[in-house]
């Protein structure tokens, strides 16, 4: 099992940033990829940034290109996401998962994190 619980959500001005954080714990060796996704309501489940533990491969979502980063700490087990140039349309419960393989599918994942609202005000 692997658990993974977010943070650094909240309320932000349209053009601002925030930087959530995600925790990993358990038997992290054996997932093999961090995602992000996110739901706003009555939306499906969207596809954000997934990365690689071991080569930091990443990829994003087209709607993020260019102004969402991921990264990870592998000695930390923790990915983050940065959001740059937020934007109102970005506001959604933004949620972390891990992986076995590269994939942009939520049901890929089979471990979640609880969620974290992030607002952008216009």
């Amino acid at each position: 099992q692997v658990q993974v619980v977010e943070s650094g959500g909240g309320l932000v001005q349209a053009g601002g940033s925030l930087r959530l954080s995600c925790v990993a714990s358990g038997r992290t060796f054996s997932s093999h990829t961090m995602g992000w996704f996110r739901q706003a309501p009555g939306k499906e489940r969207e596809f954000v940034a997934v990365i690689t533990w071991n080569i930091g491969s990443t990829t994003y979502g087209e709607s993020v290109k260019g102004r969402f980063t991921i990264s990870g700490d592998n000695a930390k087990n923790t990915v983050y996401l940065q959001m740059n140039s937020l934007k109102p349309e970005d506001t959604a419960v933004y949620y972390c998962a891990a992986g076995y393989r590269f994939a942009l599918h939520p049901n890929d994942y089979p471990y979640w994190g609880q969620g974290t609202q992030v607002t952008v005000s216009s």
